[in-house]
């Protein structure tokens, strides 16, 4: 079990950054068996703040989003229009309506860039996160579950997360849940739409039973240690532990949106905004322009039902859907954000209000 001690120390910058500064031997012990935190060895405090890391993959436009630039000439300003918001001269893109009335407690930063327009997934994997998701560098920190509760610290939620019938998340141009060089532990958690993998979460036998079971494990891990003469195995109690925890603390049910408040759920959905009939199949990206209006919105529910059961990190991807080249896989600027500025405003409008 990760033990967080030291409640009144800070970080400090060259701390977090020691984090960041992977050299190629700095984490050659970490393996299935031993996701010590960096937090928990250098007596450093976690806090209860998370994180939600929401990835519009194929890169929205900065103009038809939350810096239109009106006053520029045709052909550079936003060819959807702007829309005043509650803050006196600042403006966004006009798909954005409920936004704009939330603007006072947004903080846009425009002047944000990746440093190259490479097809690839940055700022989640890349090489300034020296190919380790970044959810998982904050694992690295804080440890890969809940001490009390076994709630894994960094998830990954794609569109099927929510919604069997969406398509595979697309990894041609990356691996989201690369880990790079630390290794396996601090991989993200990926959960499916109420799949075998959620299922396991749940604790199905009595627990007294489940205690026998843990007694005999813990046996088995000591003998196993006194076969390995060198000395050099290191024991797996902590890994059963949290999956003891997991099992006990009972934090499937973060996971399950069917225990979610219906009225919740509905006000959350992004679905009846964008139904398949109003989009043009002409477009090879016809499928993820679904699954997106389908997803995004109870992914962002997910996400939050995540971070109040004790998740860190979490990092929610949609479809490839934000890549607008006009060709025969993606629609124009103006038709794309009909279907994709919508399900965005009116998700993250529901999270801010939640």
């Amino acid at each position: 079990m990760l033990t967080l001690l030291d409640a009144n120390r800070r970080y400090n910058r060259r701390e977090m950054l020691r984090v960041g500064a992977f050299g190629a031997g700095a984490f050659g012990v970490v393996n299935g068996f031993a996701n010590k935190s960096f937090a928990a060895s250098k007596g450093l405090p976690i806090t209860d703040k998370s994180v939600i890391l929401l990835f519009l993959h194929g890169g929205p436009s900065q103009i038809e989003t939350f810096d239109p630039k009106m006053t520029a000439p045709v052909g550079i300003q936003s060819v959807t229009g702007e829309i005043q918001t509650a803050i006196p001269g600042v403006t966004f893109g006009s798909s954005f309506p409920q936004l704009a009335q939330r603007a006072d407690r947004l903080s846009i930063v425009r002047s944000f860039t990746t440093g190259d327009a490479n097809h690839d997934i940055k700022p989640v994997v890349g090489k300034d996160t020296s190919g380790a998701n970044v959810g998982s560098l904050y694992a690295r920190v804080a440890g890969a579950n809940r001490p009390v509760s076994g709630m894994p610290t960094n998830a990954m939620l794609f569109p099927q997360s929510v919604d069997s019938t969406t398509g595979p998340a697309i990894t041609s141009f990356g691996k989201f849940e690369s880990t790079g060089l630390l290794g396996n532990g601090y991989s993200p958690f990926v959960p499916g739409a109420g799949g075998d993998l959620q299922k396991n979460l749940e604790l199905r036998v009595p627990v007294d039973r489940l205690g026998d079971r843990r007694t005999l494990l813990s046996e088995l891990d000591r003998q196993r240690f006194k076969l390995d003469e060198r000395g050099r195995l290191e024991s797996v109690d902590p890994l059963h532990e949290q999956a003891f925890s997991t099992l006990l603390g009972g934090v499937a049910g973060a996971f399950d949106l069917s225990k979610e408040d219906p009225a919740t759920i509905a006000r959350y959905d992004t679905a009846p905004l964008v139904r398949p009939d109003q989009i043009n199949k002409k477009w090879n990206n016809y499928n993820h322009y679904v699954d997106n209006a389908k997803a995004l919105g109870k992914l962002l529910l997910l996400a939050r039902r995540l971070c109040e059961a004790g998740c860190g990190f979490v990092t929610v991807t949609t479809s490839f859907v934000w890549d607008m080249h006009a060709d025969v896989n993606n629609a124009t600027v103006e038709e794309g954000m009909r279907y994709m500025g919508p399900p965005l405003d009116h998700a993250v409008s529901a999270f801010l209000d939640d």
